[in-house]
């Protein structure tokens, strides 16, 4: 396998550095520092100048795409990527956009080539105890007694908006696998300008009515701590950066502390890329009984969470998440829809202006005005049946099926 790269960044290099580590060759480099390049990437790697160089796929088999500097330019590169069907293996979070992140999905689910997330925490095998934890604590059994909440509580060095928001889009894949989807979002903060995220705390309402709660505190390097708190008693995991390279989880409740072994968060990236180029199914990894890998679809989803906190912080209270399926139909069915409104809108003031200027040319003896205000009619209704022959649009163009 050959991996070419286009942008740079902390998830990117964990992926190279398991890359070299597993034998696997380098490609082509592109947006990468001249200092990476020769001292992660090696000599050997080729700088290019575009993306237009890791079209072919004769250049590289994956292309792994970072998040510094990822500007508009980068963002239509990266397009013309997902459209050619390229193998990619994509920063979470890319950028702090849910629109183009859904954007990529719908293109992705045309064309059919396979987006993956750099999300590995949620492969760890202390995630699939948790899991096991949080089924047994909804029922009241295990020995946590019956669940009361979740909490993690993430620290971090650097506690600006953009980071903040960065660490909450990774972070709330693991809540969604442990809650199901959020069907509300509030934050609590004691001001709603950028010095709120220094403290932000977020909450989610989930599918499995128990309360989950996010939140930021400073610390010296990337690092989480999950709690789930029971009526019995609590769990305590310590989640490292899985961008650091190779770390050690605990697991801490009653009966004490247990490291679990070394996790490389881009060694399982490049284990489930592996597994797509082979041709199975992504959710066929090598340890059956752990979560699937998390598909482009978890990652977007997890980006408009965290894009629902400044609109929760400004407004001061909660948002209900809506369960909107993004896709090429649903935003004909939005558009439509929206143009209907409008159409509607505009024909009652045509109706207002035309009837007004009639009267108007009929009382001042002007033919020529009545004759042109005599025909709003015909408009409205050629206007009404082009909007009505839109809707036949879907019946005659049918895209594939959406299979990953």
């Amino acid at each position: 396998m050959r991996l070419g790269v286009y942008g740079w960044d902390s998830q990117v290099e964990a992926v190279v550095r398991a890359a070299r580590r597993m034998g696997a060759r380098l490609g082509p480099a592109c947006g990468v520092p001249a200092e990476r390049r020769m001292e992660v990437l090696g000599e050997g790697v080729v700088a290019v100048d575009s993306w237009e160089a890791m079209v072919d796929e004769q250049a590289c088999d994956v292309i792994l795409v970072g998040a510094e500097a990822f500007d508009e330019a980068r963002g239509e590169g990266l397009r013309h990527l997902v459209q050619a069907g390229r193998p990619l293996v994509i920063s979470q979070p890319l950028t702090l956009s849910m629109l183009y992140a859904y954007e990529l999905d719908m293109i992705r689910a045309d064309v059919g080539g396979p987006l993956v997330p750099f999300l590995p925490d949620r492969q760890h095998p202390l995630v699939k105890r948790l899991l096991d934890a949080v089924e047994g604590g909804l029922v009241g059994v295990g020995r946590l007694g019956r669940l009361e909440s979740i909490v993690v509580v993430r620290r971090m060095p650097e506690r600006s908006k953009e980071h903040v928001l960065a660490w909450l889009a990774r972070d709330a894949d693991l809540v969604r696998l442990l809650i199901g989807d959020p069907q509300r979002l509030s934050t609590l903060a004691g001001v709603s300008t950028d010095a709120a995220y220094a403290s932000l705390t977020v909450e989610f309402g989930g599918e499995a009515q128990v309360p989950a709660r996010w939140q930021v505190a400073r610390g010296d390097t990337p690092e989480a701590e999950l709690t789930l708190v029971g009526e019995a008693g609590q769990i305590r995991v310590t989640i490292p950066d899985s961008s650091a390279g190779p770390a050690v989880w605990t697991w801490q409740d009653v009966e004490g502390v247990e490291e679990a072994p070394p996790f490389d968060g881009g060694e399982v990236i490049l284990t489930t890329l592996r597994t797509l180029l082979a041709g199975r199914d992504a959710a066929e990894v090598p340890q059956a009984s752990q979560p699937p890998p998390a598909a482009w679809a978890d990652a977007a989803r997890a980006i408009e969470l965290a894009e629902t906190v400044p609109r929760s912080l400004a407004r001061g209270r909660a948002i209900d998440l809506h369960q909107e399926e993004f896709s090429e139909m649903g935003t004909f069915k939005g558009t439509m829809a929206s143009l209907g409104c409008g159409l509607v809108m505009v024909g009652l003031l045509i109706l207002v202006v035309a009837t007004v200027i009639g009267g108007i040319a009929h009382e001042a003896g002007w033919a020529l005005g009545e004759q042109l205000m005599s025909v709003w009619p015909f408009v409205v209704l050629a206007a009404l049946g082009g909007f009505l022959a839109l809707q036949l649009l879907p019946l005659l163009v049918q895209g594939p099926t959406d299979k990953n």
